[in-house]
């Protein structure tokens, strides 16, 4: 099955259409409903289509154990167990109701990324438009089953995914029931190199599976989603803070609403720019094509001289024959006098 495009609340997303900027909140609000909501605000001021949250418990997502499998080692997140980390981040579920009314007055739209039944069961209570499913969680294939069985559309992240477990994500999602389906490439980095996204994935993902494509860009700056959009993105991704330097988990690789604004006005260029094969001349061109190449006549010549090398250039601009005829009309005679600096035509020539 081949699916050209998904609709999340109204619009349509698909490689016919402009980029879907999704602003992740993940951890961002820093314990904070108002930080939250301004974030939420602050999401829609600078153009994001929609707020992507997260949904889970400490309980749901891991087990409140010191033990070394359950501490994290290096990076953002170093001596932190589990738990401690998701204590940390997650979102109040008491919240979800605020900040759903808030996203609908805003007039933005939200949803979420479940991390177990009992989150799906919350999350359907306000009747969200559509489902993530985290890279971490791709491999839960239960848990993409009951996702699927909600009947709204899901997008699943695939980052440290392999291709078969993508396959097995995909088949998961579709046999349960979800018939509008996206994949965003990711690379399950905080924060992640450019070089590791290999966007001709992009191209591959879209025929494998045959889903509409998107990024989910851990990357510092916005090159790296910009350039997606060229290889078929139709949904971008991006975590976003009020503040990078604002303590919080993520807020460290988080877009800032500057760069928020920045991403998408420059997806949405980069859609317009890829555009379809055209070879015909752009509206944008028509006043330069007098200042093309032509034939000019650089020495006077009489009606009946020979027109040799010297009697000719290729110059701008471009009143005269193409310069392509400059083979046809060498060794004809002129049919009536002509002078220098002056276009080559037709009629200057006999027959």
């Amino acid at each position: 099955m081949t699916q050209s495009s998904i609709q999340i609340a109204g619009r349509r997303i698909g490689p016919g259409e402009g980029p879907y900027v999704i602003a992740e909140m993940s951890a961002n609000h820093n314990g904070s409903l108002e930080t939250a909501k301004r974030i939420i605000t602050e999401a829609r001021i600078r153009g994001a289509d929609a707020v992507k949250v997260q949904t889970y418990r400490p309980d749901t997502i891991t087990l409140d154990s010191d033990s070394e499998e359950f501490r994290i080692s290096g990076g953002l997140w170093d001596g932190k167990t589990l738990h401690d980390l998701y204590a940390e981040a997650h979102m109040p579920w008491e919240w979800h109701e605020p900040l759903f009314e808030h996203a609908k007055a805003e007039g933005i739209t939200i949803f979420s990324s479940p991390f177990d039944e009992t989150a799906v069961e919350l999350l359907e209570t306000f009747d969200t438009p559509a489902y993530k499913v985290a890279s971490f969680e791709a491999v839960d294939l239960p848990l993409i089953r009951c996702v699927a069985q909600t009947g709204k559309p899901m997008i699943i992240s695939t980052g440290m995914a392999d291709a078969e477990e993508i396959g097995e994500a995909v088949e998961a999602a579709r046999s349960a029931g979800c018939e509008e389906l996206a994949l965003l490439h990711c690379v399950s980095g905080y924060p992640a190199p450019a070089a590791d996204y290999n966007l001709r994935t992009l191209v591959d993902m879209a025929e494998r599976f045959g889903c509409v494509v998107g990024l989910s860009d851990h990357t510092l700056d916005n090159t790296t989603a910009v350039a997606s959009v060229a290889m078929g993105a139709a949904l971008v991704e991006k975590h976003f803070t009020l503040d990078r330097s604002g303590g919080g988990p993520d807020d460290s690789f988080s877009l800032e609403p500057d760069g928020l604004e920045e991403l998408c006005r420059n997806v949405r260029t980069a859609w317009e720019a890829v555009g379809e094969v055209d070879y015909g001349r752009k509206s944008s061109e028509k006043d330069n094509v007098q200042f093309r190449r032509s034939l000019y006549w650089v020495r006077n010549l009489e009606a009946g001289d020979v027109v040799d090398a010297t009697a000719l250039r290729s110059v701008r601009p471009g009143y005269g024959l193409a310069p392509k005829h400059l083979d046809e009309v060498l060794g004809l005679h002129v049919a009536r006098p002509v002078s220098a600096k002056t276009p080559v035509r037709r009629e200057d020539f006999d027959g």
